[in-house]
């Protein structure tokens, strides 16, 4: 290992830890952002319902039916 080696640090990692440094609850923003959109709960019957009544595509999408 060289006299004066630093360890290297991408732009965008520093970008991110400046960012964060900037915004301490960015975080916490992020968290709550994803829990209003993706953290749901899952209701099984709908699911359930949604299967039965899905109809298999053709193998080629673009072909009319003789």
């Amino acid at each position: 290992m060289p006299l004066f080696w630093k360890p290297y640090r991408s732009d965008v990692t520093q970008f991110i830890e400046q960012l964060k440094a900037q915004r301490p609850t960015l975080e916490d923003e992020q968290r709550r952002g994803r829990a209003l959109l993706w953290d749901r709960p899952v209701d099984r019957e709908a699911q359930g319902e949604w299967s039965e009544a899905r109809v298999p595509q053709q193998p080629y999408v673009y072909q009319t039916k003789s």
